[in-house]
């Protein structure tokens, strides 16, 4: 479970011990809190520490499937039920029997939906879609939502009686930013994860004080895709504060910018920045035992004017790509490549 609820704060020893007392149960669970927050994750260490390891965990997101077709995913349907059924399909449920069944974004499922999962809960049994024998089921149901259930049961958009259901044993999650102290032991966790594959980066104190400091909208995900997107910017480098700073706000550096002749240009850096043809200079002169990894000075060198460029067009693709003489679509790459989304500062 350690490895599943990595962290070091008074939120996620608590969820621990709350996952160890309701796990060897068959409660429903219903762990609430933001998108990216790792309530999936929750739910594998629920399902890890049952009594039903022996069988799947299988995950739904009810608000990524249609909802004409969730029934189907969820139940299965017989051939011939409808246009395209030209097979029988199992449902996830049936899938899931003797395991657990994971419904993500419960929220956001239909309220026909809402109203055949209560049957099923009840009856412990389900119909395909286009058959008449009901298939009994052994599995239970670990749901998650971001999305505030009781304003939704006072809109009259979830069923009051569903979510007793599934509420049987509720969990929240705080964001990310509101146990800075798990910060830290989540980079060590993503770090060791890209270690394979490239050498690992470390962080400066100045760093590790700004990457607590910020708001992470996007939680423990967008933690990780910034630790990604380092190791990629800076492989075994230590970061500085400035560096968390460029890599930081979904791929868009936080540049300060002053009035300087009613136009909004960069301040200058603390380095030395470099001006337009220049090459990036080695830190050391090469030479026995001073390599120099010029992949990734290439690889700094292209993020820089990339983001300078963007900024210099107010974020619009093709004038940058002008200015770098590049064409539209080798700048998109270049963009997605270094996880550079458009900046319009």
């Amino acid at each position: 479970m350690d490895s599943l609820l990595i962290g070091a704060s008074d939120a996620i020893l608590s969820i621990r011990e709350l996952v160890r007392q309701v796990a060897p149960t068959n409660a429903s669970v219903l762990i609430t809190g933001p998108s990216g927050s790792g309530k999936e994750m929750v739910a594998r260490a629920i399902h890890v520490e049952s009594r039903r390891t022996a069988g799947d965990l299988v995950a739904v997101n009810c608000g990524a499937i249609p909802s004409e077709l969730l029934e189907s995913e969820l139940f299965g349907h017989e051939r011939g039920s409808f246009t395209g059924a030209v097979t029988q399909m199992r449902g996830r449920f049936q899938d899931a029997n003797g395991g657990s069944l994971f419904l993500d974004e419960i929220g956001d499922m239909p309220a026909n939906m809402q109203v055949k999962l209560l049957r099923v809960i009840e009856e412990r049994a389900i119909t395909r879609i286009g058959g008449r024998t009901p298939i009994p089921i052994d599995t239970r149901i670990i749901s998650a939502t971001h999305r505030n259930i009781e304003a939704a049961i006072d809109n009259d958009s979830f069923r009051e009686d569903l979510f007793y259901r599934l509420a049987v044993f509720p969990i929240h999650l705080p964001a990310l930013n509101e146990r800075p102290e798990d910060i830290a032991p989540l980079i060590a966790h993503f770090v060791a994860l890209s270690t394979e594959r490239r050498r690992p980066l470390t962080l400066s104190h100045g760093a590790m004080m700004r990457l607590q400091a910020y708001r992470w909208p996007g939680n423990v995900r967008e933690l990780r895709n910034f630790v990604e997107r380092a190791s990629i910017v800076f492989p075994g480098k230590e970061l500085s504060a400035d560096e968390v700073d460029m890599l930081l706000t979904r791929g868009q550096p936080r540049r300060r910018v002053v009035e300087r002749d009613k136009a909004r240009v960069p301040e200058p850096a603390e380095e030395p920045t470099l001006m337009q043809g220049e090459l990036p200079l080695a830190p050391a002169t090469i030479g026995p035992g001073r390599p120099v990894d010029l992949k990734s000075l290439v690889a700094e060198f292209e993020y820089r004017h990339i983001v300078e460029a963007l900024q210099a067009s107010r974020g619009v693709v093709a004038d940058a790509a002008r200015l770098l003489s590049l064409q539209r679509t080798t700048l998109i790459e270049k963009m997605q490549k270094y996880g550079v989304s458009r900046v319009t500062s």
